[in-house]
């Protein structure tokens, strides 16, 4: 069997403008959602919002680095958890935390400013750890990654539906809210069929090499939930905040790595296998949480119910 560092995703040119598409729209349905206020929420609450962007792009690359290392995992493995890891979330976050009876408010403000500090941050997280990494280094240096390059592309397919999200939620509110109601779920159906189709026309790499994956994935997700959850708990948030704390440093948007992956690594196997896989798993274990959580506990008082919220 080929080394998965040396296998290449077929993904043709259509498929990779109609996933450019889906993730503008996954942005634009999350920009729809989202309103001057909940910037200016942000701003109430910098100490909230700074321990949920130090968790997201300081604290949970530098683990994901070291979990590689551990596992002692392929170049292209290690860089397709490490790019998954750099990605913001999506408003998949903001529905697993509503689900499970978290601050929505808190959730929808980290969304907004982390997909907004990714445009700058995710090339440098990515050029960096990638950069350290023994095995992935070498991968960085064949492919010859532009961090600039990056930057450009994700400014395009995160910026400019952000800003003409916001835009539109600002001069017609009403038509954002329907908008986002049509375009958010549409947009992850579409992000759906997209992988389903990518690994059925790679369904041969796909049973040889997932295996190499499985456990990689399974253990990154868990710690990523973990590090959410740990972070909440550490700086003393409210019960709410820390299940909004544990989906906005948990839940990543894969399909952004995805379309990352071959744009710029041209569908490298293992850094491919792993953003597919986590797009989906990184969903099912989110909503089992949530669903256990809202189950076992109760939904948590939202910080207007009457606990003390702690604002850091």
């Amino acid at each position: 069997m080929t080394d998965v560092d040396n296998v290449r995703i077929v993904f043709e040119e259509s498929s990779l403008t109609t996933l450019k598409i889906v993730i503008g729209l996954i942005l634009f349905g999350i920009a729809l959602d989202t309103k001057a206020e909940d910037f200016a929420a942000a701003l109430r609450r910098p100490g909230v919002i700074a321990i949920g962007v130090i968790a997201q792009f300081v604290l949970l690359p530098a683990i994901t680095f070291v979990l590689t290392l551990v596992l002692d995992l392929r170049g292209s493995v290690a860089l397709g958890l490490i790019l998954v890891a750099c990605c913001p979330p999506g408003n998949v976050s903001n529905i697993l935390t509503h689900r499970a009876g978290g601050d929505v408010a808190l959730s929808v403000s980290m969304t907004a400013v982390s997909n907004l500090l990714a445009i700058f941050l995710m090339p440098l997280n990515v050029a960096f750890w990638g950069g350290l990494h023994p095995t992935g280094d070498k991968l960085l240096e064949e492919i010859d990654l532009s961090a600039v390059d990056m930057l450009l592309e994700i400014g395009l397919v995160i910026g400019v539906p952000f800003v003409a999200g916001i835009a539109i939620a600002r001069l017609w509110p009403r038509v954002a809210a329907t908008g986002h109601r049509i375009i958010g779920p549409i947009s992850y159906v579409g992000l759906a069929a997209i992988i389903v189709i990518g690994v059925a026309r790679n369904w041969d790499v796909f049973v040889d090499y997932i295996g190499i994956v499985l456990l990689a994935v399974f253990l990154h997700d868990a710690l990523s939930l973990l590090l959410g959850y740990g972070i909440g708990r550490a700086t003393r948030l409210p019960d709410a905040s820390v299940r909004a704390m544990t989906f906005e440093v948990g839940i990543r948007n894969a399909g952004l790595g995805l379309l990352l992956v071959f744009t710029y690594f041209d569908g490298l196997g293992g850094m491919a296998l792993v953003a597919a896989w986590w797009g989906i798993w990184d969903i099912v274990a989110g909503l089992a949480v949530a669903v256990a959580w809202r189950r076992v506990r109760g939904a948590a008082p939202s910080p207007s119910s009457g606990e003390p919220v702690a604002t850091p």
